[in-house]
């Protein structure tokens, strides 16, 4: 259809879109909505494609636009009105372009804001006026149609799109795409959005507008935020808690819920990076823009502090309420249980978990009287439930037989902390196939795919003498998944910030830093830091963790390195028996005492910490807590661990009875009144004034 056709007929479209969007969107005298600035205006233009004819169908994409649409409302105060969707048959080439034009290009002023994401397959195709060279291009969702026996494809090109949103009025511009490029050497089922390079041809009225956007003055600078920084890297999305989402959308979203979004660029790819390693994924998130203002100016706030989630509708009883908590982080979300309590951002009353389906909630407000409920107010969480028994999650691969998948369910199945699925089927930890190279050979797979080291069994050898093997690596694995359900850095109440730091007798250099948003006002003023840090083999690292709360803190460092082997901090002393010359050194508790700084090892010869080769992917976990680990430190202390002579870090040899005993005291430390509404015994309930668990990622090069 010609593109004049199409303006004609977008008008009537849009207007039946717009009232749609409006009438289901329209969420009533919102909390927010007095904080959202009357002019300039805030438009954005939201796709999401998971059908696509003859093609493998997507899952994520549409629960894509979802967390987009309802951050967009809740969180940065946009008009439903003002959010125009396109989604599955919708989302053609010729109606994404159009409505771009007629709800964004002719509508925008100077400083609006704009937002633009896109969820779907990418590809490559190559051009007849440049056959040398592949072109990356947005997969539209009526992809292709023949045209005189002749394959043509209805792409939209990357470089049609970054012109259009250079063409935008204003400077206010974000536009997010989810999708990748070069489609992946099929690997263990995974869904990768990529689809191979096309050889047809591209529609003639795609490259016509892509000459006429040329001739176009192109005043707007945008910010594009892309799912992957390398262009061989894989889009990905991922099974969830009863829903599908892209691991960056995902990542992406999270953040801007809880985290005010006025540092660099930089910063928060960090964030979404490190998100995206506990996840499994490799993905890298990647700027495109070249601009120097490297902020998300069109996302700002107005200072509006974080939330986990939103209230989205108030049932008759004027008690019940539904929650939209995509604030959580995606790891913790899958285990948040009932009775987790969350406050109201603008009060003190609490509202508790009765239910939970994927992103959505049901909750009940704990005192009725004297208290407005109104529908976009945010909600903080004040207090975590997780079960005691959580396990660990294995996949099996479907190119594994069906005799293999039998003997690999049974021969997991005499771990008591170890269940089993199908891939795909239901959300999973890591994944349990067969070796590409050697087909005779089982290992451990992490969901994107990787190897993971010391995990493999001998060529030939039966997938039950591997999978025993994998006994001490599957403890340690979900010892590591249970100190990342602690992590809190965006609703803990305790004023504590942590810099990672490269000491090598120099002045130190900052490499990341972390602190618990609720307490902190101010922007970070760590201005260089990496969407992926970067420690050199043999430098010298320590900690600095300030205490600004008004309580003294107690500290654990626990850690995973690139072979997924378990590490921890030991903090040892020898007790002063002047006449016992075999006495040995005892454990005692890392304690930070009210508005002071720690730096952790302690920066003498004796207790230095150097990082040392091979090169590899390091992971760690400092958790604080306003009672001390006596529990933990008394798990950590059998004879069989080390003395102080072997340095303060150290092998973390039974990891799992050290993270069960650390939740016990987190719990302990919460002291939580006895009214938690029959909260079960076989759960830890952890309030966020008491604890505060914040991550650290890095690659040792």
């Amino acid at each position: 259809m010609k593109r004049r056709t199409f303006l004609q007929r977008i008008g009537s479209i849009l207007a039946i879109l717009g009232i749609t969007e409006a009438e289901w969107l329209s969420l009533g005298n919102r909390y927010y909505q007095a904080l959202a600035q009357p002019s300039p205006r805030k438009l954005a233009l939201l796709i999401g494609i998971n059908q696509y004819p003859k093609t493998p169908a997507l899952s994520g994409c549409l629960t894509d636009v979802e967390l987009q649409r309802e951050l967009l409302i809740h969180r940065f105060g946009f008009q439903g009105s003002d959010i125009l969707t396109l989604t599955e048959e919708e989302a053609s080439r010729e109606f994404i372009e159009t409505a771009f034009l007629d709800r964004l290009v002719k509508q925008a002023k100077p400083d609006d804001l704009i937002v633009f994401h896109f969820s779907g397959y990418g590809s490559r195709v190559k051009l007849e006026t440049s056959p040398d060279i592949m072109q990356n291009a947005l997969v539209s969702a009526n992809a292709s149609f023949r045209s005189q026996d002749e394959k043509i494809v209805n792409y939209i090109l990357e470089e049609t799109l970054l012109l259009l949103l250079r063409s935008l009025s204003t400077d206010r511009v974000t536009a997010v795409l989810d999708t990748s490029y070069y489609a992946p050497t099929p690997v263990l089922g995974l869904k990768s959005r990529a689809l191979p390079e096309s050889v047809a041809k591209l529609a003639a009225e795609e490259l016509d507008f892509l000459q006429q956007l040329k001739t176009q003055k192109l005043p707007s600078t945008p910010i594009v935020l892309a799912a992957t920084s390398n262009p061989k890297q894989s889009a990905r999305e991922e099974l969830f808690s009863g829903f599908s989402a892209g691991l960056f959308t995902y990542a992406l979203t999270q953040y801007l819920w809880e985290f005010t979004p006025t540092t660099r660029i930089q910063v928060a790819l960090s964030y979404m990076e490190n998100s995206l390693s506990k996840l499994g994924s490799k993905q890298q998130p990647a700027l495109l823009s070249s601009q120097k203002n490297q902020h998300l100016t069109s996302l700002s706030p107005d200072g509006i502090i974080g939330a986990e989630g939103a209230v989205t509708a108030i049932e008759e009883d004027g008690k019940t309420v539904h929650l939209w908590l995509a604030g959580l982080p995606p790891q913790v979300l899958l285990y948040y249980g009932v009775n987790s309590r969350f406050t109201l951002a603008t009060t003190t009353e609490e509202l508790v978990l009765r239910s939970r389906t994927g992103l959505t909630a049901k909750a009940q407000i704990s005192q009725i009287e004297g208290v407005s409920l109104q529908v976009g107010q945010l909600v903080q969480e004040a207090v975590r439930v997780l079960a005691r028994k959580i396990h660990l999650i294995i996949a099996l691969d479907t190119g594994l037989e069906r005799i293999e998948r039998v003997d690999a369910t049974s021969a997991f199945a005499a771990f008591p902390y170890v269940s089993t699925v199908v891939i795909g089927e239901k959300p999973a930890d890591y994944l349990f196939a067969k070796l590409q190279q050697t087909p005779s050979r089982y290992g451990l797979f992490s969901l994107s795919g990787e190897l993971i080291s010391n995990a493999t069994g001998e060529a030939g050898e039966a997938v039950k003498s591997t999978v025993q093997k994998l006994a001490p690596k599957l403890s340690t694995l979900l010892a590591a998944k249970l100190w990342r359900l602690t992590e809190n850095q965006g609703s803990s109440r305790l004023p504590l910030k942590t810099t990672l730091e490269i000491i090598n007798n120099i002045s130190p250099r900052v490499i990341m830093q972390r602190e618990t948003v609720r307490t902190f006002k101010t922007e970070t003023s760590i201005q260089k830091l990496l969407p992926t840090p970067i420690v050199p083999i043999g430098s010298q690292i320590q900690y600095r963790v300030e205490n600004q709360s008004d309580r003294p803190v107690y500290l654990i460092l626990l850690g995973l390195n690139n072979n997924h082997t378990a590490i921890a901090f030991y903090s040892w002393e020898t007790p002063e028996e002047p006449n016992t010359a075999d006495t040995k050194p005892v454990l005692k508790q890392v304690v930070i005492s009210p508005g002071e700084t720690l730096t952790l090892p302690q920066t003498n010869t004796a207790s230095e910490w150097v990082i040392s080769g091979p090169a590899s992917e390091c992971e760690h976990q400092l958790i604080f807590s306003t009672a001390p680990f006596n529990g933990t430190l008394a798990a950590l202390n059998p004879a069989k661990y080390s003395t102080a002579e072997e340095g303060p870090i150290s092998p973390l040899l039974n990891s799992l009875d050290v993270v069960q005993a650390l939740l016990q005291d987190l719990h302990n430390a919460s002291a939580l009144k006895t009214d938690m509404n029959g909260t079960a015994a076989d759960s830890h309930s952890l309030d966020v004034n008491n604890w505060a668990s914040l991550s650290f990622s890095f690659q040792v090069l």
